[in-house]
């Protein structure tokens, strides 16, 4: 799976390469026809031939980029658990939390929902 997702990436960015130097050879034909002089033609070629280097370099680091990717693991390795909750002794059937508000002056928890009731969220 991993290696068919890498293709797939490595064929994007090959298609991207390609439209960049596509855009380098049209924009290098706009500055030529624009061009006064044998100078100028040179120079609009010589960007011509930096921005396909510049796509050329960008490919091949994608590429490096994908395969690097494939080689990281993704998924946490089998059988590891996050810690039990605090006051759960090791089970992990419900993790209770408090309910309702902490008193400033008392520092006593007031309950938020009708006593003799089930929290909100409770199903029976």
């Amino acid at each position: 799976m991993h290696s068919a997702k890498e293709k797939l990436r490595n064929k994007a960015s090959a298609a991207k390469e390609h439209v960049d130097k596509s855009k380098a050879q049209v924009q290098e034909k706009i500055e030529k026809a624009t061009a006064t002089s044998k100078e100028e033609k040179k120079i609009a070629e010589e960007r011509r031939k930096a921005k396909e280097a510049e796509a050329k370099m960008e490919l091949h680091q994608a590429k490096a980029e994908h395969a690097a990717e494939r080689l990281q693991p993704h998924h946490p390795l089998h059988g590891h658990h996050d810690p039990p909750a605090v006051g759960a002794h090791g089970r992990h059937h419900h993790h209770h939390q408090p309910v309702g508000s902490v008193d400033p002056a008392t520092g006593t928890t007031a309950s938020t929902y009708p006593l003799g009731g089930h929290a909100p969220g409770h199903h029976i």
